[in-house]
């Protein structure tokens, strides 16, 4: 995914099963923290494999999260390995919601092993 130079880019991520006011916060505060936000939507083959049966198609929720005005561009994830889709947008920052499972350490450990920046 091509970044026009000077831009900082914010990655966020989710599965948005069930848009909430809570998704719409945590992606507004992600927008301050650079001048471009992609969201990465959780495809339903992640999210069976990590939480439960999607209630909502992948595509239905994605088109729902590039509603929303602070998204600048949203994406459906990799199915196997979220470190692609890391790599594939190329963020300056990874913006995590309150109730990630991921430890930003674990986060940035990982980015580092793939030489991900």
């Amino acid at each position: 995914m091509d970044k026009k130079p000077g831009v900082r880019r914010v990655m966020a991520a989710g599965v948005f099963d069930l848009l909430h006011l809570g998704h719409v916060h945590y992606l507004t505060e992600a927008k301050k923290l650079g001048d471009e936000l992609v969201v990465v939507v959780a495809t339903d083959v992640m999210v069976a494999r990590r939480k439960h049966q999607p209630i909502i198609p992948q595509d239905q929720r994605l088109a729902l999260v590039a509603a929303l005005k602070p998204v600048d561009v949203a994406i459906l994830g990799s199915p196997q390995d979220q470190y692609q889709t890391v790599a594939a947008v190329k963020p300056d920052v990874i913006a995590l919601g309150y109730d990630d499972y991921h430890r930003a350490d674990e986060i940035k450990s990982e980015c580092a092993k793939r030489n991900l920046g």
